[in-house]
């Protein structure tokens, strides 16, 4: 393994040597705020490649002027923001077609940020250079390591009038964002992620500015200008890549870490005091992180900056030793609601310093690796600081949002299509965040695989090697993890080789249905599971258009064993019994250790039980669990060591116990989710849930999941219990028991704030059988809002106060309850003002003001103009306001828009703010929030399209200046035009090839679409029919892939295996006659049937496994004998015989067909002829395996009925009679033991007697039918040399409403012809018979 890792290092830097590689680069900037500009110079040390050639990225930049080695060079410049066509978008006409433009616009944008755009010609000096070097080789002196490496320093002079894209002035403060690919637009680099080099940075500055950079400050220097100006010297030692470059320019106040000289922390004067009190707990982690590691932080200095919201694009901006916030997450020491975030967040930027930074990806592929294992950090220092419940909370939540989301290739973390294709746009949005959670809780299920510590004996070991000098020793791939997890962590190699398949390299999540009985005499618990996945069949997989296929492709599975525990009277037991892979049914049995005592005293044969607590009582399932077995409550995978989707089914006593007796947070969180989503809820129940939100103990974010649970079930049904315990509970802590009002705030007890915080919102939750609130939940609401106090609290009540605000907005008014709508607008109205005059923290009143009061005008859009409502929420939306007010007026008074008059007045008025909106971060949320609505209007009933005039307006936006400065706005901008044509927010599974860009959204209609630009149009059936008695066919070969038509052709089967042919009967389950049933039970219970299926009279289906086909052939349905044919029925109107090319299993692999012959009649009854010993021998399976009998005929699966072929394709005649004599010498020992066997059965006997009575009925039926008319036989045309497949006999009905049955009667081989092969006749024989029975 060594010698492979080694060899794959020297390839990579061939690969970097081929082309150019920067070495080292120093850049000087000078900052001037009054004109807006900035000016300055780069020198990098490049390694010229063969060409002599140099490509750099740059935009956004006036390049002055261009040396190599102090030379001027030749130079071309090519920016890619360019003007866009105003008429090039003009044939824009519906949403499918936009987003087909909107996705080649974007892909081509994004391809062309990866091509270098700044060429610098360095010929000239490489040929001096050559005719120098020519002498000293002559002269013996050996140079053989320069002409492999041509390296030069090139002085680029630039200058940057505009900085909006990249860095950003926004008055006195200049900063950096670390989009991708825009490290280009401040300086010139190669802005790859591949390519790593040491800094050495100056910036000149004002002197009452404080310029923070990357690296390591090594001095300032004072000018002695007029007015002067000072210049700060940083350097980078460790290669770094350009987009880690920050920097960050303002009269910043500098608070020196008290605890480690290695951090500083910056923010504007007026955050002084909040960054004091945020950034208190912050030596904490960078401790831990070093003791976790084992090692010093790799950079010689930490640095955390904070700016406001409106400058930044994202609320956090990493760079090389140093991070830049929004200052909206700094609190003081009154708040209590952002503590746990803020340090998070804090926690995680700085954890993304040791992987990502320190220790980067190797490729696109293994950016998973590092984002999870920064992740991964963050949750062990919230485990060791926060509390474990804490961490384990937070994970089982990012795990169910990983189930549910992971159901496509977006999410696949390590692979081509979702990676390389992506371009970096992976990272942005929900698909970002799924993938996050999704790389920390996989590489969580290795730590439970190897251990804690020999886990962090792995992640010790990655940061001890990157301090090698070697710069590959700081890249990290996941073939290397994976020989770390294997070396390090003892982790086995087959299972390593099933791993990351299966979790890194593809896409899905496990989901287990899972339910159990006990079994007492064995004491015992029997398991039955049935597994699936959460990935949906991907609509361009050929594979999976088969049921057969998609049943392999579950048959995969995830590899190593789920543990199940069982909590029973004597203890907890864990048993790692179920493994998920192989069947996806799983019938399991559990030895229970603990035995019930024998209770003597109870004689259930005497009489009945007077106190009514027996099993088929009324708390049946209750009893039994805690009486008749010695199981508490069981539960599966308890540990997290599996990213699964677990329904279990237990009674409900037993999630009652799990709700009170487990400790584990996880265990207590399934129990409420389950509990208040019973269809019955009793009274225990409700009790239990009670208890549990009173228990002070318990973790405070489950308790406020059972306060919501209370509300939910919270009905008449239940006498409003679950409302009056939330009242209770609420009063009984704050309020004063003597006057019946609240007391004044008092918020020192933490856990007991963030509870009764949420009992409000709950309380507004509650609804009657007519979907309002009850009055009393609308009086408490209003009782607490006007009576707040918080005189004498220490701490802030604004989230209190928004929280209660945020409850009118969830409350539903009725005839009784609307009175009081009037006393809380006034309160609403009140608290806006007051916070107009004392602002609240971030102004979170005046937001959780717009929010309810928005929610009520669309509660009440009947009766409130919308006028009105826009002339109160629209002034929020001055640029003066906080940014974050004025975001939230936009998004209310869009929520508004699209209320009242629809998509497309809301997608013009989200255009127009849009353009007003200053800040990048409120385009970045405006973009977002249209998203959402756009995803209500596609999950809604609604069809109608979007106006053409928006969908390109839309389309420029895309292409716009703003979406090139703003990559978050830009890919949100993509995403809503996806939506718009039905598909997947992302760019994953969009065709790259030109000529696979589909109008249509729909994604069967791509293919067919695809499909019919490569295969002619198939050929309509035509079959030659008496005209009274044509019945309505209907002729389908859809192909399931462009590659491989489902296409049928003689001369390629000739060329195929012998085909297993497969006969089944299906039989509808309608006709409920007695006497019909008992006739046949024993063909229904071959067949399978379904009874839950509807009616469509009497159906027989011929399977036959095909061989391939060849991809180029067509399928043509008609007359002649060279095709297809259908098969002909003669019956009454309303009738119709269908043959179809479905999905079949193929004995020879990759394709599958099904042929399929199905008689559906809804006015024609049809009756079975069955011959002597049908139930001994015929149809005892679901499907009789006729290999022996057909399998000389290897044109047969070419026809739907009957198909002519060629002479020559019988080959193997002799090994196939051989054959078929093993097979009926079976047969016959098989039909012997069945006889013996069922001569003693009384059942087969009397059934027998039945049949037999039946039959005399029918011949005497049809002699009575013979008068009138004979009956017709089809006999389907064309011939086969080797068999004459079927022949179909029916006979014309006499009375509606009669029901029929159809049966295979014979399949006998004879001679055919003058030819020497035995040719196989099946014969399958229809009747009628009248409705009077006798």
């Amino acid at each position: 393994m060594a010698k492979a890792r080694k060899s794959k290092t020297t390839d990579d830097s061939k690969q970097e040597n081929s082309g150019a590689a920067v070495r080292h680069q120093k850049l000087c900037l000078s900052v001037d705020f009054d004109t807006r500009k900035i000016y300055g110079y780069t020198e990098l040390e490049i390694v010229v490649p063969d060409i002599g050639i140099v490509g750099l990225h740059a935009e956004n930049l006036d390049i002055v002027r261009v040396l190599v080695d102090g030379e001027s060079a030749d130079f071309e410049y090519y920016p890619h923001l360019q003007n866009a066509d105003s008429e090039r978008w003009s044939n824009v006409t519906s949403s499918s077609s936009a987003a087909d433009i909107a996705s080649s616009l974007y892909l081509s944008t994004l391809e062309k940020e990866l091509t270098p755009n700044l060429l610098i010609n360095c010929c000239k000096v490489f040929k001096v250079e050559n005719e120098i070097q020519e002498p000293s080789v002559e002269n013996g002196s050996h140079s053989t390591a320069e002409p492999k490496q041509n390296v030069k320093v090139i002085h680029i002079d630039y200058w940057i009038e505009k900085a909006d894209v990249g860095i950003h002035f926004h008055d006195n403060v200049l900063h950096t964002d670390n989009q991708i690919r825009r490290a280009r637009c401040w300086f010139p680099c190669i802005d790859e992620n591949s390519q790593r080099c040491c800094y050495d940075l100056n910036f000149t500055v004002a002197h009452n500015l404080v310029a923070v950079s990357t690296g390591k400050l090594l001095y300032q220097v004072l000018s002695k200008d007029d007015p002067p100006q000072k210049t700060y010297a940083y350097r980078v030692d460790i290669p770094v890549c350009a987009s880690w470059i920050s920097l960050a320019v303002a009269p910043f106040q500098v608070l020196p870490d008290l605890q480690s000289p290695l951090l500083s922390h910056f923010s504007l004067p007026e955050n002084t005091i909040k960054l004091r009190n945020t950034v208190g707990f912050f030596y904490t982690a960078f401790s831990y992180y070093e003791e976790y590691l084992g090692a010093k932080f790799p950079f010689g200095s930490y640095k955390q900056v904070f700016i406001a919201p409106e400058m930044a694009v994202s609320s956090v901006s990493l760079g090389a030793s140093m991070s830049i916030f929004s200052s909206h997450i700094l609190y003081d020491e009154k708040i209590i609601d952002k503590t746990i975030d803020t340090r998070i967040k804090l926690a995680y930027a700085l954890a993304r310093q040791w992987f990502g930074v320190y220790i980067s990806p190797a490729s696109p592929d293994d950016e998973w690796l590092l984002d999870g294992l920064a992740v991964y950090l963050t949750d062990s220092y919230i485990k060791k600081h926060l509390g474990n419940n804490e961490a384990r909370y937070q994970r089982f939540k990012a795990n169910c949002a990983v189930c549910k989301a992971d159901d496509s290739g977006a999410t696949t973390l390590s692979s081509s299509a979702s990676c390389k294709d992506l371009l970096g746009t992976q990272s942005i949005g929900l698909y970002g965040k799924i993938r996050s959670w999704k790389s920390v809780a996989i590489l969580q299920m290795l730590e439970k695989q190897m251990g804690p510590e020999s886990f962090c004996k792995v992640l010790q070991t990655i940061i001890l090697r990157g301090s090698d000098a070697n710069p590959s020793s700081r890249t990290l791939s996941t073939k290397e993890f994976r020989h770390l997890a294997r070396e390090v962590g003892n982790l086995e190699r087959p299972f390593l080789k099933e791993f990351f398949p299966r979790w890194v390299g593809s896409c899905g999540c496990p989901v287990l249905r899972m339910g159990f009985s006990y079994n007492k005499r064995k004491n015992m618990i029997e398991v039955a599971v049935l597994r699936g996945c959460t990935a949906r069949p991907e609509v361009d997989a050929p594979a999976n258009v088969n049921a057969d296929s998609e049943t392999q492709e579950t048959d995969i599975g995830w590899p190593g064993m789920m543990s199940i525990r069982v909590n029973e009277l004597d203890g907890m037991y864990d048993h790692p019994v179920l493994p998920m892979a192989g069947e996806i049914l799983q019938l399991l049995e559990i030895q229970c250790h603990s035995k019930l005592a024998a209770r003597r005293f109870q004689k259930p044969k005497k009489g009945s039980k007077a106190d009514g607590s027996d099993d088929n009582g009324d708390v049946a399932p209750d009893s039994r669990s805690s009486s008749d077995s010695p199981l508490l409550w069981v539960r599966s995978d308890p540990e997290m060591e599996y990213l699964a989707e677990i329904h279990l089914n237990q009674p409900v006593q037993m999630w009652i116990n799990q709700l009170e007796k487990d400790k584990d947070v996880v265990a207590q969180s399934q129990a409420i989710s389950v509990l208040e989503h019973f269809p019955h809820i009793s009274f225990s129940v409700v009790n239990a849930l009670n208890n549990f939100l009173c228990d002070s103990k318990a973790f405070w974010r489950v308790r406020v999941e059972a306060a919501y649970a209370l509300a939910n079930t919270s009905s008449e049904e239940t006498d409003w219990a679950g409302l009056l315990h939330l009242m209770k509970f609420y009063k009984g802590r704050r309020f004063d028991a003597t006057i019946g009002l609240p007391k004044p705030n008092d918020f020192r007890d933490i856990p007991e704030y963030f509870v009764l915080e949420a009992i409000p919102h709950a309380v507004a939750m509650v609804r009657t059988a007519d979907g309002k609130s009850p009055r009393e939940a609308v009086e408490f609401v209003l009782q607490l809002l006007k009576y707040n106090d918080n005189n004498g609290n220490i701490y802030s009540d604004v989230f209190w106060l928004a929280a209660l605000i945020e409850s009118i907005g969830k409350l539903e008014f009725g005839q009784q309850s609307i009175l009081l709508l009037s006393s809380l607008l006034k309160r609403v109205d009140r608290l806006i003002q007051f916070d107009r005059l004392m602002p609240s923290y971030n102004g979170i009143l005046t937001i959780s003001c717009i929010r309810t009061l928005s929610q009520l005008a669309l509660k009440f859009s009947e009766f409130i103009p919308l006028d009105r409502v826009v002339e109160l929420i629209k002034p929020f939306r001055d640029n003066k306001k906080v940014g974050q007010i004025r975001i939230e007026a936009s998004r209310a008074l869009l929520d508004l828009e699209f209320q009242y008059k629809g998509l497309d007045a809301t997608l013009s008025l989200f255009i127009k703010y849009l353009e007003e909106e200053p800040s990048p971060r409120g385009q970045v949320k405006l973009g977002m929030h249209t998203m959402r609505l756009c995803q209500m209007q596609g999950s809604s009933d609604s069809k109608d399209d979007i106006d053409s005039s928006i969908l390109i307006s839309l389309l420029h936006l895309l292409d716009s200046r703003m979406a090139f400065n703003n990559v978050f706005l830009r890919h949100h901008l993509f995403c809503i035009l996806q939506i718009f044509a039905g598909r997947l927010p992302t760019l994953h599974g969009v065709p790259r090839d030109k000529t696979l860009h589909i109008g249509d959204g729909d994604a069967g209609a791509e293919q067919r679409s695809i499909f019919g630009a490569f295969v002619p149009e198939m050929k309509q059936p035509h079959l030659e029919l008496p005209p009274e008695e044509a019945p309505i066919l209907s002729a389908s070969a859809v192909p399931v892939a462009v590659k491989e038509p489902d296409t049928v052709s003689s001369s390629q089967e000739q060329r195929q295996k012998k085909p297993i042919v497969k006969i089944k009967v299906k039989r509808s389950t309608a006709s409920s006659r007695g006497d019909e049933d008992i006739d046949n039970q024993t063909v229904e219970k071959s067949q399978g049937c379904r009874t839950n299926e509807p009616d469509h009279g009497v159906s027989s289906s011929l399977s036959v496994d095909a061989p391939q086909r060849n991809a180029t052939e067509t399928v043509s349905i008609g007359n002649n004998h060279n095709n297809l044919e259908e098969v002909n029925s003669c019956h009454d109107l309303g009738s119709r015989v269908t043959a179809s090319i479905g999905s079949a299993k193929v004995a020879s692999e990759d394709l599958r067909k099904e042929l399929q012959c199905t008689a559906d009649s809804s006015k024609i009854s049809y009756h079975s002829h069955i011959q002597d010993r049908t139930s001994q021998g015929m149809l005892e399976e679901s499907s009789l395996n006729l290999a022996s009998d057909v399998a000389a005929y290897p044109n047969l699966p070419t026809a739907s009925a009957v198909g002519n072929h060629d002479n020559n394709s019988v080959a193997g005649e002799g090994s196939l009679r051989t054959v078929k004599d093993r097979e009926k010498e079976k047969k016959k020992k098989k039909k012997g033991k069945d006889e013996k066997r069922k001569r003693d059965d009384p059942e087969y006997l009397e059934r027998k007697r039945l049949k037999k009575e039946k039959k005399r009925k029918e011949k005497e039926m049809s002699k009575l039918l013979s008068e009138e008319k004979r009956m017709p036989v089809v006999e389907l045309p064309g011939k086969i040399p080797e068999a004459k497949l079927v022949m179909v006999q029916m006979a014309k009905t006499v009375e509606a409403g009669n029901s029929g049955a159809v049966v295979v009667t014979r399949v006998d081989p004879s001679p055919e012809g003058s030819g020497t092969a035995k040719a196989g006749r099946i014969r399958i024989k229809i009747k009628n018979k009248p409705l009077n029975k006798s």
